[in-house]
């Protein structure tokens, strides 16, 4: 499994690899007023994933440490209030000896 997966980011890598060199050329971008800047194409595509992956990523990462916050509350609460006991079960009723019966 371990070698499907290095094998699959090699082959993701390759193929932005081949997409970039292919693509390298310079993209106009109108800014504002009569400004305009010139990027490559790549680096305009990588820019935009890394600002919408920005916002998720810390999304995830609050999300993660609210969760392990209540979690250690959690376990904080039990430690100082451990569980008592159940009561022991009473005893089973004895049964009575019955006399000795000719029948």
């Amino acid at each position: 499994m371990r070698f499907l997966n290095t094998l699959l980011w090699i082959l993701l890598a390759v193929a932005l690899a081949v997409f970039a060199t292919a693509n390298w050329h310079d993209v106009m971008i109108d800014l504002w007023g009569d400004m305009r800047m010139a990027i490559k194409l790549p680096l305009l595509l990588a820019v935009a994933f890394g600002l919408g992956l920005v916002p998720t990523l810390v999304y995830y990462r609050a999300k993660v440490w609210r969760i392990e916050r209540r979690l250690k509350q959690s376990e904080r609460n039990l430690a100082a209030h451990p569980t008592t006991p159940p009561p022991p079960s009473a005893p089973a009723r004895e049964r009575p000896v019955e006399p000795d019966s000719p029948f």
